[in-house]
């Protein structure tokens, strides 16, 4: 017997239907004689009607009780899953993330897990049932829900597997695994058999929505392997462990396209030390999540910080800048929308030279132009025009022979 956690995303369980097929995978991965956990999402586009509703009522709804507005679309796919699994003779019981024992901090739309107390669960795969359990959300000390951030569904799921120590941790969606980029863009695109958490965590954060960065974040952290794979079919998926060595033959592994970034600009800020960490705190204190950095060469006194932001995040980082700037001694702010991040990953990079001048030098032969570069040591990202991401992508791809693996 093997003690599995799994976890459905919103298409996967988008209506009464398709939380039926469900509940089929459900009950013969249980038949086989499996102890389960599965970790579900809200039905696709109920959280983003959710939020329409609540700015329908207040334009600037209190994120406490945005996370208590938000957390039902969870719960409803949790409650109608079991339900699900009852008539087809499989004893099952649902849980909210709370009921889960899962405690995060005091952050509303974006709480950290803290702990989780497993007993609960444990109790009831002891006693034959499929614990269903409402993803993306905790509890926290003073008894509040919380949210962890949208996709963070996976989170919960990775996190149960860690708490529970599980053998198998899948991860269902309504693609076949991680692909050498996003094939609706990449048409030859190619299905990867096995990624390193690090080329997973860089393939998430650069724009990749398969799988939410935070959680593979935590997968690394505590060694959970995990499969994504998709509920439509029953084709193995793509296994993301610990880098090995033959990893490191492929140079580059994947390509990946954020399009919900915009770049702020801080000019005239004046340069001395300390500008830049205030304007940075400022940011940090109001939890807007700052990607690619440059800061140019001060002159006359004054410098300017460019930086990249989610695009959720573009009004709480432009007003918790304007005090920043009143007390540094002025500058001014500029929001530039029409960008677009564009991302080449890989182990392979550790041991590999002429990367950088591989990607450059394709962009340029399309005439696309580079706005910021950033690199870390197995990605290097760059900004370009957003109406001209896609060509970029598929570009880097035919450039770094993606489409021949």
């Amino acid at each position: 017997m093997a003690r599995i956690v799994q976890k459905y995303g919103g298409t996967s369980v988008g209506d009464v239907e398709r939380i039926k097929k469900v509940a089929e995978r459900v009950k013969a991965t249980r038949d086989e004689g499996n102890e389960l956990v599965v970790v579900v999402s809200a039905r696709a586009g109920v959280t983003n009607e959710l939020i329409a509703r609540a700015k329908a009522v207040c334009a600037e709804p209190s994120e406490r009780e945005l996370d208590q507005l938000l957390s039902i679309g969870e719960q409803e796919t949790c409650a109608l899953t079991a339900m699900a699994l009852h008539g087809l003779g499989v004893k099952a019981v649902s849980y909210t993330g709370a009921q889960a024992g899962i405690f995060t901090d005091k952050v509303h739309t974006k709480a950290r897990i803290q702990t989780i107390d497993a007993k609960p669960i444990e109790n009831d795969l002891k006693q034959g049932r499929v614990v269903i359990v409402a993803g993306f959300q905790g509890i926290n000390e003073e008894g509040n829900v919380t949210t962890l951030g949208r996709g963070a569904s996976d989170l919960s799921a990775v996190a149960l597997s860690a708490a529970l120590k599980a053998d198998k941790c899948e991860i269902y969606t309504d693609v076949d695994g991680v692909y050498t980029a996003d094939p609706r863009v990449v048409k030859n695109a190619r299905k990867l058999a096995e990624l390193s958490y690090d080329e997973m965590l860089e393939l998430a954060s650069s724009g990749s929505k398969v799988m939410q960065s935070r959680s593979v974040e935590f997968a690394k952290k505590f060694g959970v392997v995990f499969e994504v794979r998709s509920s439509f079919n029953h084709n193995p998926g793509t296994i993301v462990k610990e880098e090995v060595a033959y990893m490191e033959k492929v140079v580059v592994r994947g390509v990946a396209v954020d399009k919900d970034q915009v770049k702020v600009i801080v000019s005239n800020i004046v340069d001395k030390p300390g500008s830049a960490a205030k304007v940075f705190r400022a940011l940090a204190d109001a939890t807007v999540m700052v990607d690619m950095i440059v800061q140019n060469v001060g002159r006359h006194g004054v410098a300017n910080l460019t930086f990249t932001v989610p695009q959720t995040d573009t009004q709480r980082a432009v007003k918790a800048l304007e005090p920043v700037l009143a007390e540094v001694g002025g500058g001014q702010v500029a929001v530039h929308e029409n960008i677009a991040k564009l991302s080449v990953v890989g182990v392979g990079m550790k041991s590999h030279s002429g990367v950088a001048a591989t990607l450059f030098q394709s962009l340029a032969a399309a005439n696309i132009n580079i706005e910021l570069i950033t690199t870390s040591e197995i990605k290097i990202s760059v900004v370009v025009d957003r109406d001209r991401v896609d060509e970029a992508a598929r570009v880097a791809h035919a450039a770094f022979g993606l489409d021949t693996l």
